[in-house]
C-alpha cells in the first residue's frame, strides 16, 4: 500500500502514486494520434482482406469499414475524445469503433497484433512525409532555377576558405544548390523504395495461423510487397532512420545556404537583399534588418540530426523483436518532419523573394586578385610555361599589384614584363572577370552558356 508520505516522492504531478506514473510513461496517445488516418487506412484494408478470405463475414467487415470512417470523421472534426488510459491510437480507435458498431469491432484484430499494426501505420506516415519532402524540394529547386536564369551571366566571387578565389556566375552558384537538392530528392526516393514493404500480417512476431492474404493488404495500402520475415517486419525501424538521415543531409544543405544568406545580406557584403517577409527588426537599433528566418533554418539541422542520433540510440541495443523502447521512435521523427517541411517552405520563400545586387557582386568579383589563375593559365598556354613556374610568376605579379594597391588588370604591361619579359599585351584579354567566366567552358564550369544549358536540363527534369 502506498501512503501519502511516499506519494510525495513522485512530486505533485503524480500525487496519485505509481499508477499515474506508469500511465504517463506508457501512454503514447499524446503523439501517436498523428497516425490516426494511417491506422484507420490499415484497419480498413485488413478488414476487407479478412472478409475476402472468409475469416470474418462480409456484414461484419462492412460494419467495421464504415464504422472506421465514422471514427475518422470524428477525429477530423475534432469531436473525438482521445483517452490516455487506452494508451495509443490503435486502442483508442478500436474502443470508439466498438461504441459505434458493437460486437463486430472485436473481430477487427483477428490475425494481427499491435506490433505489425504500429509498424504499418508508422511506415505509411513516413512514406507520406517522404512524398511531401520531395514536393518541397522540387519547389525550392524551382526557386533556385528562377534565380539562376535571371543571373546566368552575372559575375560574383567564388570563394574557398571564404576568401575570394575565382570569378563565377550567380547562376552557377544557384545551380550548385539545385544539384545538392537533387541528391536530397534521390535519397528520399531511395528510402521510399527500400521501405515500401508491408509489415501487416506479421502479427506479434511469428506470423499467424489464419489463412490471410498479405499480398492483398500490401497492394491495398500501396506497398510493393509484404515484408518477407515476420521477425524483421515488426522490429524494423530502418525506414525511419533512412528518412531521418535523408532529412538531416537535406537540412544541412539548407543550413549552408542559410549561412550564405546571413553573410551576403550583411552591410559588409550587400550581395543580396532579403524581403521584409523573412526579416525582422531590432527593438533598440532602428537600422537593423535581421535575417532571422535564415538563422532559424540554420539551426534546424541540429534538431533533425539530433532526432537521427536519438532513434539510432534507441534501436542500437534492442534484441529481436519488439520492445517498448520502440515507442520512443515517433516523437523525434514527427519533430524532424515538421521542422524539415517548415525549413523547406521558409527557404523557398526567401529564395523566391530575395534580390541579388548585381553591381555589388561584380565589384566583389573583381577584388582579391580573383583572375590570378586566369593569368597563370595564360602563361601556360601562350608561353608554354610549366604550370608550377607560371604559378610562381603569377604570385610575383600579385605581390607587385599588392604593393601598388591595385588589382592585376590595373598593372601596366611594363610592370608585368619587369617580372617576366615574355608577357605580351594579349594577357589583358583574360584578366577581366567577364572574360574569366566566359572562358570556363569545361563541362560543369561557370561559363554563362554552360549555366543556361544546365538550367534547361533541370527544367526538363523537374517538369
Amino acid at each position: 500500500m502506498t501512503d501519502s508520505k511516499s506519494n510525495t516522492m513522485w512530486g505533485g504531478r503524480f500525487a496519485a502514486g505509481p499508477d499515474a506514473i506508469m500511465e504517463a510513461i506508457n501512454a503514447s496517445i499524446g503523439f501517436d494520434k498523428r497516425m490516426a488516418k494511417q491506422d484507420i487506412e490499415g484497419s480498413r484494408a485488413h478488414a476487407a482482406m479478412l472478409a475476402a478470405q472468409g475469416i470474418v463475414t462480409d456484414n461484419d467487415a462492412k460494419a467495421i469499414r464504415e464504422g472506421l470512417l465514422t471514427v475518422l470523421s470524428e477525429i477530423d472534426s475534432g469531436a473525438f475524445e482521445f483517452k490516455p488510459a487506452l494508451e495509443d491510437i490503435h486502442m483508442n480507435v478500436e474502443a470508439r469503433l466498438k461504441d459505434i458498431i458493437g460486437e463486430p469491432a472485436g473481430r477487427l484484430h483477428t490475425a494481427r497484433s499491435r506490433n505489425d499494426q504500429v509498424a504499418t501505420d508508422f511506415k505509411l506516415w513516413v512514406r507520406e512525409q517522404i512524398d511531401a519532402a520531395a514536393q518541397g524540394i522540387t519547389a525550392l529547386q524551382q526557386a533556385f532555377l528562377a534565380q539562376a536564369e535571371a543571373g546566368a551571366d552575372w559575375v560574383m566571387p567564388g570563394f574557398t576558405h571564404l576568401q575570394t578565389a575565382q570569378p563565377v556566375t550567380w547562376g552557377h552558384h544557384m545551380l550548385a544548390y539545385v544539384e545538392m537538392l537533387g541528391r536530397d530528392a534521390s535519397r528520399f526516393a531511395d528510402a521510399r523504395a527500400r521501405m515500401n514493404e508491408s509489415p501487416l500480417g506479421a502479427a506479434a512476431l511469428a506470423g499467424t495461423s489464419f489463412n490471410i492474404d498479405r499480398d492483398a493488404t500490401a497492394q491495398a495500402l500501396g506497398f510493393d510487397r509484404p515484408a518477407a520475415n515476420s521477425l524483421d517486419a515488426v522490429s524494423d525501424r530502418d525506414f525511419a532512420l533512412d528518412f531521418l538521415s535523408a532529412a538531416a543531409i537535406c537540412a544541412m544543405h539548407l543550413s549552408r545556404f542559410a549561412e550564405e544568406l546571413v553573410i551576403w545580406s550583411s552591410a559588409q557584403f550587400r550581395f543580396v537583399t532579403l524581403s521584409d517577409r523573412f526579416s525582422t527588426g531590432s527593438s533598440i537599433m532602428p537600422q537593423k534588418k535581421n535575417p532571422d528566418a535564415a538563422e532559424l533554418i540554420r539551426a534546424k539541422v541540429a534538431r533533425i540530426m539530433g532526432a537521427n542520433v536519438a532513434l539510432m540510440m534507441v534501436m542500437k541495443g534492442l534484441p529481436l523483436t519488439y520492445s517498448k523502447d520502440m515507442q520512443e521512435d515517433k516523437e523525434q521523427v514527427f519533430d524532424a518532419a515538421d521542422n524539415l517541411m517548415l525549413a523547406l517552405a521558409a527557404m523557398t520563400g526567401m529564395v523566391s523573394d530575395m534580390t541579388a545586387n548585381r553591381d555589388a557582386l561584380e565589384q566583389a568579383a573583381a577584388s582579391g586578385f580573383s583572375t590570378a589563375t586566369d593569368l597563370a593559365d595564360w602563361l601556360v598556354r601562350s608561353l608554354d610555361m610549366p604550370f608550377r613556374d607560371a604559378h610562381h610568376v603569377t604570385g610575383s605579379l600579385v605581390k607587385v599589384a599588392e604593393d601598388k594597391g591595385c588589382d592585376l588588370p590595373d598593372l601596366s604591361l611594363a610592370e608585368m614584363q619587369s617580372v617576366h619579359g615574355a608577357i605580351t599585351a594579349d594577357v589583358f584579354d583574360v584578366l577581366g572577370v567577364q572574360n574569366s567566366v566566359r572562358s570556363r567552358i569545361s563541362y560543369g564550369g561557370t561559363a554563362p552558356d554552360n549555366v543556361r544549358a544546365q538550367i534547361g536540363r533541370w527544367k526538363e527534369r523537374l517538369a
